[in-house]
C-alpha cells in the first residue's frame, strides 16, 4: 500500500504545492486591510509573535502527521487513534463548505478578466441610461466600479429572501472555473504537481510588475507612509492579537487537512521541519510584500480621489463667484474659502452644502477588505493608468491563480480520504471520483451565482468555518500531545528526519498553540453568541437583518430552554451608527452592531 502510493517528483514541488495553497487571496485583500486597521506598521509586531507562537509549530505538526502516517486527514487521525476518525470526517466537511463558495471567486476573476480586453474598460464610464440622455443614476450616484460590480456584476437582491434567479454568465463563469480545477486535478500530483509550478510562481511575477508600476504612481508615497507609520498604541487593543492571530491561522490554512493530504506524497525521510519553517515565512513575507503593493496603488487611488475632490471644489467656487482662473489653488483654496465665506457669507451659505471637505487623510482612512478591495478599489485604480487594459489582464489573472492554487489543496483534502479508502477506490477510477466531487460542488455553488449569491457568500466567509477550524485544530494538538503522546512523537520525527524537536516546538505544541487557539475560540463563541446576531450586509441602506438561521435557532431549538435571557436581543434601528465601505443603491451600506431592546 505504501510503495503504491503516488509521491511528488522532488521536495521542491511538495514546497511550491504548499505555497500555492497557503498564499492566497487573504494575503491581498486582508493582510493589508489589517494593517490599515491595527497601526500600520505596528500590526507586524504581533503578526511576528504569532507566527512563531502558533503559525509556524502548527503547520509543522500537520505537516509531520502526514508525512509519517502517508494518508489523508480521516485515515491519519485513525492511525493516531480510531476515536479521532471524526476529526478527519471534520476537516473533509469544512473543505467540502469551503470549496462550494471559494471557487465563485474565481469565477468573478474570470469574469473581470474576459472584460478586460474591452477597450474602454467597461467599470471605466458609467453606462448610459434608457434614454440615453445621460448616464444611469445608481451608477452616478456611486462610481463606475462599484456599479460594475454590484449591478452589471452580482446584479445584486434587495435582500436574502429576494433570492432571484441563476445569473446564467455568472453560472458559466463557475462552471468553467470547476472545469479548470478538475483538469488541474485529474491525475493526482501527476497534474498537480506540474500546475503548482504556475500557481505559486506566476503572482509574484505580477505582484514585482505592479511594486514597479505602483511605485511610479503620482501619490504612492502618500500610501506607503500610511502603512509604514506604526501606531503603537494599537498594541494595547486586544483585538490587533486577535486579528494577528487569526491571519495566521487562516492564512497558512490550517485545520483543512489540504496540509496533511499534501505531506502523505512526501517521502518518508522528507524534512518537514525545513519545509515548514520555509512555507510559513513565505506565506507571511508575501503578506508584507502584496501590502506594499496595495498600499502604493491604494495611496495613488486616495491622491487621485483627493486631488479630484480639490478641483471640483476649485472649479464650483471659480464659476459661483466669478474669480479669475488662477487665483485658486490647492495651497490657498482654505485661505480664499474663509476669505469669500467672511465676503460673501450669504452666497457663501447658499453655496456650502456643494463643497465638499477633501481630505487627504479621510480617503487613506477609508478601510476596505475582501471583495470590495479587490473587484473595486483596485477596478477604480487600474482604469486609471496607462494602459488600463495590461495591468487589468495581468491582475485578475493573479487572483485567478492565487484563488486556483488555494482550490488545488481544498480538493485535495477531500479526494485524499476518498481515494485512500479500500471501499471507494476498488470500484471507481480516481479521475470519476475526482469528477463527482467538482461535480456537486459546481452544482451546489450555482447558489452564489444567484441575485442573492452574494449574502450567501459573505455568511459562508464569515460564518460557516471559523469555529469549526480552531476546534479542529485544538483536538489535533490534544491529540498529538496527549493521546498520541509526545514522546511517540518525538520518535516519529527522530525516524523521519533524523533527530527530535527541540524545546520550542515542544512548549508550543504542548501549551502555548492550544492556549492561544482556546482563547480565539473563547473570543469567537463570545462575539457571534453573546455580543451580536449574525449578521450578512443588506442592499437596504438603513438597516442590517437579522440572519434567519440565527434567528430559527433562538426561537425553536431554545424554546425549550427556561431561560434564554443570555442570549443577546436586538433592534433594526432606523438610522446606523458604523459605516461599511459598500455601495447600496447610491447609499453607503449601513452596518449597525448595539443592543437597543427587542425584535
Amino acid at each position: 500500500m505504501e510503495k503504491s502510493r503516488p509521491l511528488w517528483d522532488n521536495p521542491l514541488q511538495f514546497i511550491f504545492a504548499c505555497i500555492s495553497y497557503a498564499v492566497g487571496l487573504g494575503n491581498v485583500w486582508r493582510f493589508p486591510y489589517l494593517c490599515q486597521m491595527y497601526g500600520g506598521g505596528g500590526f507586524l509586531i504581533p503578526y511576528l509573535v504569532m507566527l512563531i507562537a502558533e503559525g509556524m509549530p502548527l503547520l509543522y505538526l500537520e505537516l509531520a502527521v502526514g508525512q509519517r502516517m502517508r494518508q489523508g486527514s480521516i485515515g491519519a487521525w485513525k492511525i493516531i487513534s480510531p476515536y479521532l476518525c471524526g476529526v478527519g470526517v471534520a476537516s473533509v466537511v469544512v473543505s467540502f463548505f469551503l470549496s462550494m463558495y471559494y471557487n465563485v471567486i474565481n469565477a468573478w476573476a474570470f469574469w473581470y478578466l474576459f472584460h478586460s480586453f474591452q477597450d474602454p474598460l467597461p467599470w471605466a464610464t458609467c453606462p448610459l441610461n434608457s434614454n440615453r440622455t445621460g448616464y444611469e443614476e445608481e451608477c452616478e450616484k456611486t462610481s463606475s466600479t462599484q456599479y460594475f460590480w454590484y449591478r452589471q456584476t452580482l446584479n445584486i437582491s434587495p435582500s436574502l429572501e429576494a433570492s432571484g434567479s441563476v445569473q446564467w454568465e455568472q453560472a458559466l463563469c463557475l462552471t468553467l472555473a470547476w472545469l479548470v480545477v478538475y483538469l488541474c486535478i485529474l491525475r493526482g500530483t501527476a497534474s498537480t504537481g506540474k500546475v503548482v509550478y504556475v500557481t505559486a510562481s506566476l503572482p509574484y511575477c505580477v505582484l514585482i510588475i505592479y511594486l514597479i508600476r505602483g511605485l511610479t504612481l503620482h501619490g504612492a508615497v502618500n500610501g506607503l507612509i500610511y502603512m509604514f507609520t506604526p501606531k503603537l498604541e494599537q498594541l494595547l487593543n486586544p483585538k490587533t492579537w486577535i486579528s494577528a492571530a487569526t491571519q495566521i491561522f487562516f492564512s497558512l490554512g490550517l485545520g483543512f487537512g489540504s496540509l496533511i493530504a499534501f505531506a502523505s506524497y512526501n517521502e518518508p525521510s522528507n524534512n518537514c521541519e525545513r519545509h515548514a519553517i520555509i512555507v510559513s515565512l513565505i506565506n507571511s513575507t508575501t503578506s508584507v510584500f502584496a501590502s506594499i503593493v496595495t498600499f502604493s496603488i491604494y495611496g495613488f487611488k486616495a491622491t487621485f480621489n483627493y486631488e479630484s475632490c480639490i478641483n471640483k471644489v476649485i472649479l464650483l467656487l471659480l464659476n459661483a463667484f466669478d474669480l479669475e482662473e488662477g487665483s485658486l489653488t490647492a495651497d490657498n483654496l482654505n485661505e480664499m474659502k474663509d476669505y469669500l465665506m467672511a465676503t460673501y457669507p450669504q452666497e457663501y451659505a447658499q453655496l456650502a452644502p456643494q463643497i465638499k471637505n477633501c481630505s487627504l487623510e479621510a480617503e487613506l482612512d477609508t478601510a476596505v477588505q475582501g471583495t470590495g478591495l479587490a473587484f473595486i478599489v483596485y477596478s477604480e485604480a487600474i482604469k486609471n493608468m496607462e494602459v488600463p487594459q495590461l495591468y487589468s489582464v495581468l491582475y485578475f489573472f493573479m487572483l485567478l491563480m492565487l484563488g486556483i492554487g488555494s482550490m488545488l489543496g481544498n480538493t485535495a483534502a477531500i479526494l485524499t480520504p476518498l481515494t485512500d479508502s479500500k471501499v471507494i477506490a476498488s470500484r471507481f477510477p480516481k479521475e470519476v471520483i475526482s469528477g463527482v466531487v467538482c461535480f456537486i460542488n459546481c452544482i451546489i455553488g450555482l447558489i452564489f451565482t444567484m441575485e442573492a449569491g452574494n449574502y450567501w457568500f459573505d455568511i459562508f466567509n464569515d460564518y460557516a468555518a471559523t469555529l469549526s477550524l480552531l476546534l479542529i485544530v485544538l483536538v489535533e494538538t490534544i491529540a498529538v500531545c496527549y493521546i498520541y503522546g509526545i514522546r511517540r512523537f518525538e520518535k516519529d520525527l527522530y525516524t523521519m528526519i533524523g533527530r527530535k524537536p527541540n524545546w520550542y516546538w515542544k512548549i508550543m505544541w504542548a501549551f502555548v498553540s492550544p492556549l492561544l487557539i482556546i482563547s480565539l475560540f473563547i473570543f469567537y463563541l463570545t462575539d457571534y453568541i453573546l455580543t451580536g446576531t449574525l449578521q450578512y450586509q443588506a442592499w437596504d441602506a438603513t438597516q442590517v437583518k437579522e440572519l434567519w438561521v440565527w434567528a430559527f435557532f433562538k426561537k425553536s431549538f431554545l424554546s425549550s430552554c427556561k431561560d434564554t435571557s443570555f442570549l443577546p436581543n436586538y433592534t433594526v434601528p432606523q438610522n446606523g451608527l458604523l459605516k461599511v465601505s459598500s455601495w447600496s443603491q447610491g447609499n453607503p451600506l449601513i452596518l449597525w452592531i448595539g443592543k437597543t431592546g427587542e425584535i
